[in-house]
């Protein structure tokens, strides 16, 4: 015992006591800011979720609506290339009808009697097959347009393109009824006339390229039909035909390829560049 009267055990409680004292609250404190950022730590991930799940709603609805848009989009491109195709179609097999009428007319084709038919006084496959070259020809040229990088805007509208059609009819009237004195004056003449309807309608790489080839397969086509008897041609001069068929297959790829484009545009008008 201490001269004040305390013992050192007392001395050693009370100063014990004061230390818990002193440290409990600083517990306290410690468990509550480790509740508290619990708390914030849920919240903000209930929020990230929240938002989580609304961008993923949002994602899911838009690309219902591209889906839907892309397959309207689909469809009326569908749509429109078999309407255009079926009036290539059908311009091409009758021109095919009144061109080959007037060549058997003149006699410069022959066909077997057997094949022949009431209508146009012509054979029965001749328009459905003038008519399918004449819209898979019609669909490529603006096909090949885009594909090239280069519209065409020389002269684009209906007018322009029904004179066309005349001048087309016209090469092919003079095919028949020109007289000259041998079918090489002729066939030079039909292909002046074919380059200037190009220039005067075309005047594009793009058709004067799918022209030529158009003239090179019809004619390798025309080839190998007189060779196996299906028809022939009087006065032949070119293997089995006359010389001039390439350059009226050229007008015709030519002329068949304008209306294609103008149908690809919807029948708008446009100022043409002279």
């Amino acid at each position: 015992m201490n001269r004040s009267g305390f013992s050192l055990d007392q001395i050693l409680n009370t100063s014990g006591d004061q230390a818990q004292k002193c440290q409990m609250p600083r517990l306290e404190d410690h468990c509550w800011s480790c509740s508290c950022a619990s708390r914030v730590e849920t919240k903000h991930s209930s929020e990230a979720n929240w938002l989580a799940s609304k961008a993923e709603e949002m994602m899911s609805i838009i690309t219902s609506v591209l889906r839907s848009a892309y397959g309207s989009l689909h469809n009326v491109r569908t749509a429109n290339l078999i309407r255009r195709g079926l009036v290539l179609f059908t311009v091409g097999a009758f021109l095919a009808l009144v061109l080959n009428l007037l060549q058997i007319q003149r006699h410069v084709t022959l066909f077997p009697e057997e094949v022949m038919t009431t209508l146009f006084s012509s054979a029965w496959w001749i328009p459905p097959c003038c008519g399918t070259g004449a819209a898979v020809v019609g669909l490529l040229y603006p096909c090949l347009d885009s594909h090239l990088g280069e519209p065409h805007k020389f002269k684009r509208e209906w007018a322009s393109v029904m004179r066309c059609i005349a001048v087309f009819v016209g090469i092919n009237h003079a095919s028949v009824k020109l007289d000259f004195d041998n079918n090489v004056q002729l066939s030079l003449t039909l292909a002046a006339l074919s380059l200037g309807l190009w220039w005067t309608f075309d005047r594009s790489r793009s058709g004067f390229g799918l022209g030529i080839t158009t003239a090179f397969l019809a004619t390798v086509i025309t080839q190998l039909l007189v060779y196996n008897g299906v028809y022939q041609y009087t006065s032949p001069d070119f293997l089995y035909v006359r010389s001039w068929l390439p350059c009226i297959f050229f007008s015709g790829g030519v002329t068949v390829g304008n209306i294609g484009r103008q149908l690809a545009m919807g029948g708008v008008e446009k100022p043409h560049m002279d």
